[in-house]
């Protein structure tokens, strides 16, 4: 699509939203309603000069008034016949009716005028408009047009479209990747900013089996790669997991644009009040017709008017303020990595004055860590670390990963015992044999069920101090001996604690984190991480019950999560948030709000952004109202229809270029703590 075959269009009737597009056209690279507008103008001001200054016949202004109309009525005339065939009466109309009016009267140079500044303010607005629709189209040709398809050993130049799912597809060096899969073949790092908003390149690498690959969905980020994102200096090649219409940024495409036509809670109330306002005018313009009547006027005076009434009192730029802004802070939002799905929640996201979090995967990093190691007496820390290691590699519990891969990280190449023979004691625990000797591994009720000497108070103590610091615990006996305590949590992102402080910062009075993991647990992490409140052991409909209650205390809540466990409360949020959402179906579907990469700190940005949004909504009502406020009694005594179109397409034009300030705007940086 052209930059200039979009347009929004001047649907600033009575009444009427701004959702009208059309084209107008580029011929020889220009915008030829832009073309026209100047024209008329050109006509204008000759006209008045002719007019004014040289003893010419009245004929020629006259002609080139006359000019003036055809190049400023050319494309409204146009609009006011589609419309009209709708049974729509809209500015456009009324501006011709007040512009014939004008000629009818002798008033040329009006009417020329009128259609002047009406035209020209038309063509600047769609212009503008423009700029935040190309904001948005961008994202749409981020994605290139052909990919290198492996065949064989041929490698064949096709058409993104006709990709289909299972092709390899070859990406080499500093190109974009054309479709969402998973990596086969190479090492590189992945600019996944356009998709993500990530600032630092994804180091990727290939699975060990492509074949074995089931749930694409599940696999790590590291494997993964989204359609539109940027190769680094490896070449790579790519299993396509999804066809070009169906991959993560055409969903994001579809979705923004989409996005548009959500009213905000602000664009609902000019809406209530146009319905009002406008049978008003109408009545208003009626009356002042009959003026003659009953003032010492004509009826040319009267209907002069009359006219300017009509003209001044039309709501253009209400009409615009909000979706304007909605249109800019949306495609704002695209840019950085967040997806905002309408001017509703654009809006009510600045207004939040408690946000809660899910605590797996949101403030955590969703897996656990070894965080400490607890050698009974005697016992060294290596050997303890050795034969938890050596038995829970025989295990696939997620608790038990994470003994290996941490315990291997500490241990470096050291030697370990060979363990042998693992049962799964039900809830408690596993029994392996490590070297002959029985070995067993678990809660500390394990150890009051099987046979060997009781739990020593020094091991009881250890499992007591972690546990209250929110760990969950593993003893280690092997044989008669307490080898020690290991204690694993689920550990908070590194910036978690610095995004929570943020928000605090912004004016979020009240953050609570509400998980199905047991009170302690979720209390440890709170306070590790600055959050105010915690609230445990939580089933899902818990969590509804528990958003439910925080909206009857606060008000505007948010929900932040993955957008697949938490869907239920974040619906029952007013905003729900949902955490890398990039390439998650689900994440996009149910959030209000979805973090693209898997990064809180896009949080505060979003929050800021929707506050920002906010202010310049509040101003360009404000302005809009203003304006209408000061232009209907202005023209009811006496001011022209000249400078009440002037004013009035001035301020339409202010309240959009007010409003695409949203497409530049930059978070502030966050406060430095002090101590």
């Amino acid at each position: 699509m052209r930059p200039d075959d979009d347009h929004q269009g001047h649907d600033h009737a009575p009444g009427e939203g701004h959702d009208e597009a059309h084209a107008h056209g580029v011929i020889f690279g220009y915008n030829i309603e832009l073309v026209f507008a100047v024209a008329s103008g050109v006509c204008v001001g000759v006209g008045w000069l002719l007019d004014t200054f040289a003893p010419v016949h009245w004929g020629a202004p006259v002609g080139l008034y006359v000019a003036a109309y055809f190049f400023g009525g050319y494309f409204t005339v146009q609009e006011a016949i589609g419309k009209i065939r709708r049974r729509q009466f809209e500015i456009d109309f009324l501006m011709l009716v007040a512009a014939a009016g004008a000629a009818a009267l002798g008033e040329f140079f009006e009417g020329a005028l009128l259609l002047f500044l009406f035209s020209i303010g038309h063509a600047l607005e769609n212009y503008a408009m423009g700029r935040a629709r190309r904001a948005i189209e961008a994202l749409a040709e981020l994605a290139p047009d052909t990919a290198r398809v492996r065949r064989g050993d041929d490698v064949i130049e096709t058409p993104v479209e006709e990709l289909a799912v299972g092709d390899t597809v070859v990406v080499r060096p500093d190109e974009r990747i054309a479709a969402d899969g998973f990596v086969v073949v190479g090492q590189s790092a992945v600019d996944q900013s356009p998709i993500t908003g990530e600032s630092i390149p994804v180091d990727k690498r290939p699975v060990d089996n492509p074949d074995a690959v089931v749930d694409p969905e599940a696999l790590d980020k590291v494997y993964r790669v989204f359609a539109g994102t940027i190769n680094g200096s490896g070449v790579l090649e790519v299993r396509v997991t999804r066809r070009a219409g169906e991959n993560t940024l055409a969903r994001v495409v579809e979705m923004v644009a989409g996005a548009e036509g959500g009213k905000s809670p602000t664009q609902r109330f000019t809406d209530k009040f146009q319905r009002i306002f406008v049978p008003a005018v109408l009545a208003l313009v009626v009356l002042l017709l009959f003026a003659p009547l009953v003032l010492d006027e004509s009826f040319a005076e009267g209907f002069y008017r009359a006219m300017a009434v009509l003209v001044a009192a039309s709501p253009c730029a209400l009409a615009i303020a909000t979706p304007s802004a909605v249109l800019s802070g949306v495609a704002r939002a695209g840019r950085g990595g967040v997806l905002v799905k309408g001017g509703s929640a654009l809006e009510n996201l600045g207004t939040l004055t408690a946000i809660a979090f899910d605590k797996t995967g949101t403030i955590t990093r969703g897996e656990p860590r070894l965080t400490d190691v607890v050698p009974g007496d005697g016992v060294e820390e290596s050997e303890l670390l050795s034969v938890a290691a050596a038995v829970e590699e025989l295990s696939d519990h997620p608790l038990a990963r994470a003994v290996v891969r941490d315990a291997d990280g500490r241990l470096g190449n050291a030697e370990r015992p060979t363990a042998r023979g693992l049962k799964s004691i039900t809830g408690r625990g596993v029994r392996a044999d490590v070297d002959g000797e029985a070995t067993h591994i678990g809660k500390d009720d394990l150890f009051a069920e099987v046979e060997g000497p009781p739990l020593p108070d020094a091991v009881r103590a250890s499992v007591e101090r972690l546990e209250e610091a929110g760990r969950t615990t593993m003893i280690v006996r092997r044989g008669d001996r307490y080898l020690g305590v290991l204690g694993l949590m689920d550990t908070p992102r590194a910036d978690a604690a610095a995004v929570i402080r943020e928000l605090h910062d912004m004016g979020v009075r009240r953050t609570i984190m509400i998980s199905g993991d047991n009170g302690k647990v979720a209390d440890a992490v709170a306070r590790e991480v600055g959050i105010d409140e915690a609230w445990g052991d939580l089933m899902p409909d818990d969590k509804v019950a528990a958003i439910e209650k925080l909206r009857a205390g606060e008000g505007r809540v948010a929900m932040v999560g993955d957008g697949v466990n938490d869907a239920p409360a974040m619906a029952a949020a007013t905003v729900g948030v949902a955490m890398g959402a990039a390439g998650s179906d689900v994440a996009l579907e149910t959030a209000d709000v979805a973090l693209m990469a898997d990064d809180l700190r896009h949080l505060p940005f979003a929050v800021g952004l929707s506050r920002k949004s906010r202010g310049i909504i509040r101003q360009n009502l404000w302005l809009s109202l203003g304006m209408v406020a000061f232009l209907v009694p202005a023209t009811i005594f006496g001011l022209g229809i000249g400078p009440a179109v002037a004013l009035h397409e001035g301020s339409t034009l202010i309240v959009v270029f007010n409003a695409l300030r949203l497409l530049a705007y930059r978070q502030s940086a966050p406060r430095t703590a002090t101590a």
